[in-house]
């Protein structure tokens, strides 16, 4: 069975600070990148912290197996593979960008 984590963001209708402290150089820096992005330090900041935190959350793989299923896990891995005829025939054909 397959697990899926799925994140809901929606716009908050209350928001609330989040103070973090940076060295002079480090504000320099995300004023600058928030300059280039034609955007203000705050939103600059809260955007890229967002897309990293989605980054992380996905990235993060996690297989729970219950321990009633382990043994059949185990021989489902130890099985010898078998053969998927189309997947052959897939890895058989010229890619389209050597045509």
């Amino acid at each position: 069975m397959a697990y899926a984590i799925v994140i809901h963001m929606a716009q908050p209708s209350v928001t609330s600070i989040l103070s973090v402290r940076i060295s002079p150089d480090e504000r320099a820096l995300l004023e600058n990148a928030a300059e280039q992005a034609h955007t203000n330090l705050s939103d600059f900041v809260r955007r890229k912290a967002l897309e990293a935190a989605e980054i992380d959350v996905l990235n993060r793989n996690v297989v729970t197996i219950p321990a009633k299923d382990w043994e059949k896990f185990e021989a489902w891995i130890e099985r010898p593979a078998t053969k998927v005829t189309a997947i052959e025939q897939l890895a058989a054909r010229t890619p389209s960008w050597e045509r």
